[in-house]
């Protein structure tokens, strides 16, 4: 399977190393406005294949991209520190528009999985540019938010992570909400898990958790500038997921048919995902603050999306 990505700054280039040490595709192909940059990229990366896997990385134009299955749109500027997510949106939208027309030209039949921010408006826009069905327009969406979410439960109660069951939902961004009544481990709700382990989830650990979660990614971007270790290994989780047709369940987002009273808006659920995209949507049993919460999450950005002028 080709994958193409468009993009080949931190994001870009970093979900190219952690498919190449997955052994995610067969062969990966970058594109970038700066073509130097991608060779460069490329050149990297191909240097860590004997280590990993020995997976073809070069650096190609549009033309190169022939054939992908699966394109990762990784492309757009930059969040600064301080800038939410949602002020990135007017830029980031003129990107797209010049860039999906050239990617549906030589690969009409790709996979387009957004990376760029705010990920839940692009994916938005990504869909409403390119026509194509929502379950292929598939947003990295909150599985970046969910992984810091098991991680720091995984840490609080002395497990690994992976064996944390819990999701975050809606909006990848400040509305955010972590889903705590759906939470496990192993197949123990989480706080009857915590409290036999002796390592209750009282409601400082709860709000330190939360914050954890809601604010990583400022107080990594205030630290190094930008977050693109745990992206990187998201997008290549959801790439390995739709080549081997895993139907594993990750929180993505797509455009989304009702989310409690807003219709037609981008945000994360749990979903299935396949060779085609997502499979199918998960609806979780959410308790009732949850739910007003998954709701508001979803009329923020149902207003940010119809607050962008299409290019």
């Amino acid at each position: 399977m080709k994958i193409g990505i468009v993009g080949a700054g931190m994001v870009g280039a970093t979900a190219a190393y952690a498919m190449v040490m997955r052994g995610v595709g067969r062969e990966i192909v970058l594109v970038d406005r700066d073509p130097k940059l991608a060779d460069a990229q490329a050149q990297d990366i191909t240097h860590a294949t004997p280590f990993a896997y020995p997976l073809p990385v070069r650096a190609g134009d549009y033309q190169a991209l022939a054939g992908a299955s699966i394109v990762v749109l990784a492309a757009g500027v930059g969040q600064k520190p301080g800038e939410s997510r949602l002020d990135l949106l007017a830029r980031n939208a003129k990107v797209f528009a010049d860039i999906l027309p050239q990617v549906l030209a030589v690969a009409p039949d790709a996979v387009l999985l957004v990376a760029s921010n705010p990920v839940d408006v692009m994916t938005q826009i990504a869909e409403r540019i390119s026509g194509l069905p929502p379950g292929r327009v598939i947003g990295s969406g909150t599985v970046l938010d969910t992984a810091r979410f098991r991680a720091l439960l995984g840490a609080h109660l002395g497990i690994s992570p992976k064996s944390v069951h819990a999701y975050v939902l809606g909006e990848h961004g400040d509305s955010e909400v972590l889903c705590w009544s759906g939470a496990f481990a192993g197949n123990a709700p989480i706080d009857d898990f915590a409290r036999d382990v002796g390592r209750p989830l009282d409601t400082r650990v709860r709000a330190e958790i939360d914050a954890g979660v809601r604010r990583a990614a400022y107080r990594i971007i205030e630290g190094k500038g930008a977050t693109y270790y745990g992206i990187g290994g998201g997008i290549a989780r959801i790439a390995q997921c739709i080549e081997s047709d895993e139907r594993a369940v990750l929180a993505v987002s797509i455009v989304t048919g009702q989310v409690e009273t807003t219709s037609d808006v981008a945000l994360s659920l749990p979903r299935v995902i396949g060779r085609g995209g997502v499979v199918t949507d998960l609806r979780p049993e959410l308790d009732d603050d949850e739910r007003a919460a998954l709701g508001r999450s979803a009329a923020i950005l149902k207003e940010a999306v119809e607050s962008v002028a299409m290019p």
